[in-house]
């Protein structure tokens, strides 16, 4: 694990921490990727973490003078779902991260992140591509702009130095005349890797778009995930659908000549020949759902993220670095907490060895089980996932925080009113999830409800019960 923790709060502060320590030292925003790395082995060496988490300012999106977006380095998945900007201007990418994790992983996972870790079958890469996004990285030395499609050199490989910092990413807003769609494929409905994904990004002859079928395109950008070391496009079938009309030949035809310019490889996911047909598939759906003008149509208008509304970023007032025998001072469940160990581990481990606040489960410590979820700074976050150190100056809410005075949470209550505990071990991250859900949405649906719960696993229950305990809080308090 690593030996020291900075939590800077300038990007001034970063430039020089990365020149000096080069490859010895890693940045950390959300930390989604490079814990599990860490933990599996993947990545060694690595004996300063930097957390640029709460430098202000770095987690806007905006839209410039000349409709180009901006990402900062710190925008979660759940800021690119839900922003408005994103809907509208940039909506592949707001399907991508919606399609990422869980909503405790999107709150924390950055696309930045995403972009930086480079794997193939990461989403977010693929309609960034699409939508003709660059990057720019910045050092000591000065700032550089890369294209995206040329930051990749191969599988986990990218074109950043190790003193180099991302500090945004850029790409030019969709026009009236534009349309586009992303599709994942994954083994389940939620936290899964793609097996394939594909972005499409037509541009149509100028004028209202109505009815997409009726316009010739005057081009296409087609981009594929997981089928080669790198995203890649499809040129074949970008150059064949200049000038057409998007019918049920054209996008048969368009969307075979994709299938020729992937190159999958087999593994545990699925066969290079399933991988083949599946780029057919998936480019297919997505020509034919902006033909159909339907491509909004499964987007959530106001997705869940299990945030507490009205959040604000928090930020540090000053940086401070954490080794063996140095303070983390936190806040948890309204207590003052000073730890002179931990330094190294995760938050979970904080929580369950340092400070004893053992209902916070430890089931898969990999962000797959939702059992680890607490409250960080007002968001639901899985806290296997996040670097104990992030707990300095925090406010950090555990399962034993959630009753007031011997008085059980409603959700505490409802669960045991329904029946919704078995075993009992997924039952505090549920209960987490569920209490985050209604401060957010106090009258959810139970496509909410499922939605909340996409990033907690129970092999007890069925879940039938846990959705009906969070239905009955839900009432409850409708009649306060």
């Amino acid at each position: 694990m690593w030996r020291e923790t900075i939590n800077a709060t300038s990007i001034d502060e970063v430039l020089p921490l990365l020149a000096e320590r080069g490859p010895r030292a890693r940045l950390v925003a959300g930390a989604t990727d490079l814990i599990l790395e860490i933990e599996r082995g993947v990545r060694t060496g690595i004996e300063t973490i930097i957390d640029i988490s709460r430098i202000p300012g770095l987690e806007r999106i905006t839209l410039d003078e000349d409709l180009v977006l901006h990402l900062g380095p710190l925008v979660t998945h759940n800021q690119c779902a839900a922003s408005p900007l994103i809907q509208e201007y940039a909506f592949p990418l707001a399907q991508a991260c919606w399609e990422v994790g869980a909503p405790q992983i999107r709150n924390r996972a950055t696309v930045a992140g995403n972009l930086i870790t480079a794997s193939p079958a990461n989403d977010t890469i693929t309609p960034l591509m699409a939508l003709n996004a660059w990057v720019t990285l910045r050092s000591l030395q000065g700032e550089r702009q890369v294209p995206l499609g040329l930051f990749y050199e191969g599988v986990r490989r990218t074109l950043l130095r190790p003193d180099e910092m991302l500090v945004d990413i850029a790409f030019p807003a969709l026009q009236r005349n534009q349309r586009g769609a992303f599709i994942k494929l994954g083994l389940r409905r939620a936290q899964a890797i793609s097996v394939v994904n594909a972005a499409a990004v037509l541009t149509f002859a100028p004028g209202e778009i109505d009815d997409p079928a009726a316009h010739p395109l005057l081009s296409a950008t087609i981009t594929l995930g997981a089928v080669a070391p790198t995203i890649i496009h499809a040129p074949t079938a970008e150059a064949f659908l200049a000038g057409k009309l998007l019918d049920e030949s054209i996008i048969a035809q368009a969307s075979g000549l994709a299938m020729q310019d992937s190159r999958p490889i087999s593994d545990v996911r699925g066969s290079a020949e399933y991988r083949h047909e599946m780029v057919r598939v998936s480019v297919a759906h997505a020509l034919r759902a902006i033909a159909e003008g339907s491509e909004r149509r499964n987007f959530p208008q106001q997705p869940v993220l299990l945030v507490e509304p009205d959040r604000t970023p928090t930020t540090l007032p000053q940086p401070s670095r954490h080794q063996a025998g140095d303070l983390i001072v936190t806040r948890i469940n309204g207590k003052v907490y000073e730890f002179k160990g931990g330094q190294e581990k995760t938050l979970l481990r904080l929580l369950r060895e340092e400070a004893l606040l053992t209902g916070t489960k430890e089931g898969c410590a990999e962000g797959e089980c939702g059992a680890c979820t607490v409250f960080l700074d007002g968001m639901a976050v899985m806290s296997c996932m996040v670097p104990a150190a992030r707990a300095h100056g925090a406010e950090i809410v555990t399962i034993e925080g959630l009753a007031q005075d011997d008085v059980l949470h409603p959700v505490q209550q409802a669960f045991v009113e329904a029946g919704a505990v078995q075993c009992g071990y997924c039952t505090p991250g549920f209960i987490m999830a569920g209490a985050m859900l209604l401060e957010e949405k106090p009258h959810p649906t139970q496509d909410e409800i499922r939605q909340a719960f996409t990033g907690n696993l129970c092999r007890c229950t069925g879940y039938y019960k846990i959705i009906e305990a969070v239905e009955i809080a839900a009432r409850r308090g409708e009649m306060i």
